[in-house]
């Protein structure tokens, strides 16, 4: 399985930015799907979780409001709609599939003790 990330890029304070991460297979058996960010000297977080079973969604709370992830099942395709950037989102940002964990638990633990199957190569994100 591989994830291609893209979409990242500068942008100002209060702009937007979509995320996309291709799989390439059916992302229907990959169970959950999430996006993580990880700003330089701190651990990775995770910022959006989604089930794929059913597509309920979850969010940390420092992005709740303003992001909103997706899914096109059709394009095997994971989304993270980015509204009102502010400086502290700024991150290198990763989709994951497999995640062997509860997913309405997923953003509410450290990343480092998640099980997760794959991995995107990652894309920045920078707001200033």
């Amino acid at each position: 399985v591989q994830l291609v990330e893209s979409g990242g890029g500068l942008v100002q304070a209060g702009g937007s930015l979509n995320l996309s991460c291709a799989a390439t297979v059916n992302s229907n058996n990959l169970n959950c799907m999430g996006w993580f960010r990880q700003a330089p000297g701190k651990e990775r977080e995770a910022v959006a979780s989604i089930y794929t079973v059913d597509g309920s969604t979850y969010y940390a709370d420092s992005v709740k409001g303003r992001f909103t992830i997706s899914r096109d099942d059709a394009e095997n395709t994971l989304y993270l709609q980015m509204n009102n950037l502010k400086p502290d989102d700024t991150a290198m940002y990763y989709c994951a599939a497999g995640i062997n964990y509860p997913p309405e638990d997923i953003v509410l633990v450290p990343a480092s003790t998640l099980d997760i199957d794959h991995w995107g190569q990652g894309t920045q994100v920078t707001v200033s």
